[in-house]
């Protein structure tokens, strides 16, 4: 597959109202579909924002609740749908983003692996324990929430190991730092020559504002869309070929020093 299209769901989230974020995602998965994208990507926590405190009174056991109405989104819609969302794992609350293919099956799940102190998600929350890479259609695609991009290692694991060619990063990142959001994306993008498909949130939801800067960077760096700082949603088409052709002409990956550096 040459071309991809995809959506990026740049939404603005009303803290602890998950019927009303579900709906603008059912209505932003509608629009993903007509438009003919095989994929949408919502930011981090899109049902819930950061009120972390009632987390375990918002989440979901997996198959049920949100997780079940993403399912049927994607089934009703044929589309493939990734996105973080509070799950209940016994008495333990995660972080978590599901992808969900187009027939409604959960095909993996990726749980925050850095949790950010900053907004007291080690107080509240479970860090995940494993990294997430699925050999999709279009090709080995990675995962990772927002605090994740400040770890290249992470990253480079992706790309070296599992071979990713495309990393999603569902995020809910402030404002005032979106110039580091920015640079890590693109940075990512070139050590790791693959794209980088970060989502965020916009505006304001429970005292904080959300930076949007939702965009998508290709192997070379270059910067395919980026959205502004109001919710929108972004539809794209990229070329997947870029990806080897990056690699070929600047074989990075054929000098990695490990006996070196490890």
């Amino acid at each position: 597959m040459a071309k991809l299209t995809i959506s990026l769901a740049q939404m603005q989230i009303t803290a602890g109202d998950v019927r009303k974020n579900t709906a603008v995602v059912e209505k932003m998965t509608a629009d993903a579909a007509y438009r003919k994208s095989r994929m949408i990507v919502f930011p981090e926590l899109w049902s819930t924002g950061y009120v972390l405190a009632e987390a375990k009174e918002h989440a979901s056991e997996l198959s049920k609740g949100t997780f079940a109405q993403l399912s049927n989104f994607a089934t009703q819609h044929k589309i493939c749908i990734v996105g973080s969302i509070l799950e209940k794992r016994g008495i333990e609350v995660a972080n978590s983003a599901p992808f969900f293919a187009p027939n409604g099956r959960m095909m993996g799940i990726y749980r925050k692996i850095h949790l950010f102190r900053l907004m007291e998600e080690d107080k509240y929350l479970q860090p995940g324990a494993s990294p997430l890479t699925l050999d999709l259609p279009w090709g080995v695609t990675s995962f990772a929430i927002c605090y994740d991009l400040r770890f290249p290692e992470l990253f480079r694991k992706y790309a070296l190991e599992d071979g990713a060619k495309m990393i999603v990063i569902p995020a809910e990142w402030p404002l005032v730092r979106i110039e580091h959001w920015r640079a890590l994306l693109i940075a990512r993008a070139i050590e790791n020559q693959c794209y980088i498909i970060g989502v965020n949130a916009a505006g304001e939801t429970a005292g904080t504002v959300f930076g949007g800067h939702s965009m998508v960077v290709d192997p070379w760096g270059k910067i395919v869309v980026e959205a502004g700082e109001d919710p929108q949603l972004i539809t794209v088409d990229i070329e997947m070929d870029t990806i080897d052709e990056v690699r070929s002409r600047i074989p990075v990956f054929d000098d990695v020093r490990h006996d070196v550096y490890g």
